[in-house]
């Protein structure tokens, strides 16, 4: 029997995708003899000693990096003015608005009115005309390639050295590459530094992407697909479904006497994890027990295990896939192969992650509620709650989808919930999770144990919560998305990957987005210093630091997720920086970056407050540092790309209301208040 979920997808009593899988990616030629009982899940491809057998995949042709950009920015030689919108555009909604009758079907195309109409005259040019433009064309043709050559020759050192190195870290399965390993120290144990990870891949893939090597990326995108769990459970040791696996390792067994090995893929979805973690922006654990939902979370606290089992919503605690949405629209805007995203199984598969996100449950707000630990920062540090950073990220992922998502009458309803969603989200984070002086001023005078509907102070705030380190730091100029939200609570740290996402996909207006790098860049000592990026400002100390975090060995002040430094973050504050027209903010990071990264062999993260030693536990030749420098310098000499990488504002969010308060005479509805800082 088949149920329908809240958004009209079917979700009861599907097969395991593990057991179509022939029927999703192609089958390997050589999977022959016999299968091992012990591994009946996971898709194998069996191989001799010396061969290698190659899954067939068919792939756009291969061209060079020039060739990418041009064709996905430049006007066609051949007389059309962009070969295919959705190459540049950066607002597709199909669908309706809600609360109107507004078509979500046109596509804006960012740019397109600087692009000049083809004039095509019908009388015939004369010889000499014709001669002097062949020539001119032959010229500008040569120019373009002595560029080309010369970018070539310009490659510094610590460039070579980064591509030898990513590309010693690519993983294959069945002959054909499928991701990178997260690092290749070999000075240590690797314990799960040897596996894909779905997050820390997005780099690497952008990487190549820019370089114009696609084959990798859609390999990757497709097996981490097949990966997901499509069936219902109510074992506690099985992922829910629509969930994506944090990360996944190619193992190999030997099959027989006849030299003959055999590989698979063995998914983690944070059952092996430290504290049993499970990433929310990449996977998670959702169990359903008689109508019960309980979420199971692990945390470090100190040196031991507590293990807490809550009763919660069914609304999405377990987030499945940001990333891998993200990188999949990604994929399709610079590789121009949008029929991958047209398949049946990859369609079904974004509509499972929807269907886990949005899901209706008791939670009053738009924000996804969290543990801790369930992102980038994986270990116990005060983020449980409304967290930032996967509130930027659903967003971006709304967004994608949105684009993605084919219009039919089977999908009007998840289109609908999309709409709605990004409406509401873009509105609460906007009024609510913004910070600069005059706010901080505001919420300074705070009366507290409001009880009314227009109630200024909402989530009843206390004034006292203001830390003092933000009252001399925060500055006349510029603001930030605080960290967290919640009722009594406002976490004023600075999270450098949640507000840098925040001006990727346009969740913050661009006043506010300015604000952002504004307070970089007055604050670049602290935010940057010798090492860019902190992940997150100011450092727990003392006894907020044994409370908080348990006395975390690895999280002590100013060093891993406690105030580190990461060098992966410049690929994103590139991005950032590029999208807001300030790419020499961007070139200054990155020469910071590369006076060290190649000396200091490229480690994870940096330690002390201005990032000035290699952190104490920190992993050397980690992959995202190596592909997070090699995708800014790239995104740097292709500032094109990362326009049709990021989102522009979108007023018709502004416009659509899906909660309708306006009607009710009891309640006036606020949403109007967004709209007007796009305009200030």
């Amino acid at each position: 029997m088949n149920a329908t979920g809240s958004m009209g997808l079917a979700v009861a009593v599907r097969p395991c995708c593990r057991l179509i899988a022939a029927q999703i990616l192609p089958r390997c030629p050589h999977q022959h003899g016999r299968r091992i009982a012990a591994l009946p899940f996971f898709p194998r491809c069996s191989r001799g000693r010396r061969h290698f057998s190659r899954c067939p995949c068919p792939l756009p042709p291969r061209r060079s990096a020039a060739a990418w950009v041009r064709a996905a920015v430049a006007p066609a030689r051949d007389g059309a003015a962009v070969s295919d919108p959705r190459r540049l555009s950066t607002s597709v909604g199909p669908g309706p608005v809600p609360g109107g009758d507004k078509d979500f079907g046109r596509i804006f195309v960012q740019g397109l009115a600087a692009v000049k109409p083809l004039v095509i005259d019908s009388g015939e040019q004369p010889p000499a005309v014709e001669g002097e433009k062949a020539k001119k064309e032959a010229v500008e043709e040569e120019e373009e390639d002595r560029s080309e050559v010369a970018k070539a020759r310009l490659q510094s050192e610590s460039e070579k050295e980064a591509w030898r190195l990513l590309k010693n870290a690519v993983v294959t399965y069945c002959g054909s590459p499928v991701g990178t390993l997260a690092a290749i120290d070999p000075a240590v144990e690797l314990l799960n530094y040897d596996q894909v990870f779905i997050r820390d891949f997005v780099p690497s893939a952008l990487a190549f992407l820019l370089k114009g090597e696609m084959e990798i990326v859609r390999n990757f995108l497709l097996h981490t697909l097949h990966l997901q769990s499509w069936e219902k459970t109510v074992d506690c040791y099985s992922p829910g479904q629509g969930l994506m696996p944090a990360s996944f390792k190619v193992r190999s067994v030997a099959q027989g006497s006849n030299g003959e090995v055999e590989e698979f893929l063995d998914p983690d979805f944070g059952e092996s994890a430290i504290g049993r973690v499970a990433p929310v922006d990449s996977g998670g654990h959702l169990i359903k027990i008689s109508g019960v939902v309980c979420f199971l979370i692990e945390v470090v606290l100190g040196m031991g295990l507590i293990v807490t089992i809550g009763r919660v919503s069914n609304s999405c605690l377990s987030l499945a896939g940001l990333w891998w949405i993200i990188l999949l629209r990604a994929y399709g805007k610079i590789s121009g192969d949008y029929a991958l995203q047209e398949r049946i199984d990859v369609q079904t598969g974004i509509k499972l992650i929807l269907n886990l996100c949005l899901s209706d449950g008791f939670d009053m707000f738009p924000t996804l509620l969290v543990t801790d630990g369930s992102c980038m920062i994986d270990r116990r540090m005060g983020i449980h709650g409304h967290p930032l950073e996967i509130q930027a990220l659903f967003y971006c992922a709304l967004r994608c989808s949105r684009e993605m998502i084919v219009a039919s009458d089977g999908s009007k309803n998840v289109l609908r919930a999309i709409n709605n969603r990004l409406s509401a989200l873009s509105f609460h984070i906007r009024e609510y999770y913004w910070a600069d002086m005059k706010k901080v001023n505001e919420i300074y005078r705070y009366k507290t144990e409001e009880y009314s509907q227009d109630a200024i102070n909402k989530f009843n705030i206390y004034p006292e919560q203001i830390p003092g380190w933000l009252v001399d730091w925060i500055p006349e100029k510029g603001g930030y998305f605080i960290g967290n939200l919640q009722p009594a609570h406002m976490d004023f740290r600075f999270f450098s990957l949640g507000n840098l996402w925040a001006i990727i996909s346009s969740l913050a207006t661009p006043k506010q987005a300015e604000g952002i790098l504004d307070l970089i860049e007055d604050k670049w000592d602290d935010l940057v210093g010798n090492m860019p990026l902190k992940i997150c400002y100011p450092a727990l100390e003392n006894e907020e630091w044994r409370i908080t975090t348990g006395s975390d060995p690895k999280n002590t002040p100013w060093s891993y997720h406690n105030g580190g430094s990461w060098p992966t973050l410049l690929w994103q504050f590139t991005l950032a920086c590029i999208k807001m027209g300030r790419p020499e903010s961007a070139r200054k990071a990155i020469a910071i970056a590369e006076n060290h990264l190649s000396n200091d062999r490229w480690p994870e993260y940096y330690d002390t407050p201005t990032g000035r030693f290699i952190g104490k536990q920190s992993r050397l030749y980690q992959t995202w540092t190596i592909a997070g420098f090699l995708a800014s310098k790239l995104l740097l000499e292709n500032p094109e790309l990362a326009s049709i990488l990021t989102f522009e504002e979108d007023l018709e969010l502004l416009e659509g209301c899906a909660c309708s308060l306006a009607k009710s005479p009891r309640i006036k509805c606020s949403r109007r208040a967004a709209k007007s800082h796009i305009f200030v």
